[in-house]
């Protein structure tokens, strides 16, 4: 496998594989991580992405990226955490369909958004948007570094809220949008400066992650904290199913 210096694999070098759905768990209402085990594994940079694809019996076919949520752990499997969208051809399929024991066909890793542990970073997600963050904050803490990184996530309420079990922490913040539980801290809101300005050390990367509207936002706040546009990095998506 072949990695540039930013991390990403080069997509001519990467084949297609059937990889093995080890386990299925809820996250939230509408979010799955999904446990593959891959029969030719590759490391991967925790921000990257599988394309998994679909194909029907008459041989059409549909595919989707999704972020891995693991971190880099060498045993040859990886996770992705899928958003249920209504009508999204693929998402409907793997939440509705796909159990332990199935086969999906994916490809990767792929994606310039990676961090590969080595620095400080800020990491900074909205909604389904906290996927490759969480495998950034997962391999910080699998390094036994936690202290390299700081995650703060935006979700609307705690029913929304991905990985609440693995969130807390010295490392992380969470806010609410919508609704706030009691002892949240702060009444429900979007993301503002005074989240934020407490975060910033100085002389990291900050990784954004989400809607476009959610990382416009992001992005405006970090930039009126003083963090320079040069240490900002982006990664937008949008409902594809």
């Amino acid at each position: 496998m072949t990695l540039t210096p930013g991390g990403t694999t080069h997509r001519r070098t990467l084949r297609w594989q059937t990889a093995k759905v080890l386990s299925v768990r809820d996250e939230t209402p509408r979010a799955r991580t999904f446990r593959l085990a891959l029969p030719e594994p590759r490391p991967h940079l925790p921000g990257q992405y599988y394309v998994v694809r679909l194909t029907a019996p008459d041989g059409y076919t549909a595919s989707r990226d999704y972020s891995i949520a693991s971190a880099p752990d060498g045993t040859g499997e990886i996770e992705l955490t899928v958003e249920r969208l209504d009508d999204g051809e693929v998402s409907e399929f793997l939440h509705d369909v796909v159990v332990p024991g199935d086969e999906l066909e994916v490809r990767g890793p792929i994606g310039y958004f990676g961090w590969d542990g080595s620095a400080p970073a800020l990491l900074v997600g909205g909604g389904s948007g906290v996927v490759p963050l969480m495998a950034m904050l997962r391999h910080a803490r699998r390094l036994g570094r936690p202290d390299l990184v700081r995650l703060i996530v935006s979700a609307r309420s705690p029913e929304d809220l991905y990985y609440a079990d693995e969130l807390p922490g010295p490392e992380t913040t969470v806010i609410y949008t919508r609704q706030a539980p009691p002892d949240a801290g702060r009444t429900a809101g979007r993301l503002a400066v005074a989240d934020v300005a407490p975060l910033v050390r100085g002389g990291e990367t900050v990784y954004v992650c989400g809607s476009p509207g959610f990382a416009d936002a992001a992005t405006a706040v970090l930039t009126e904290v003083g963090v320079a546009a040069g240490s900002i990095r982006v990664e937008r998506f949008g409902p594809s199913g």
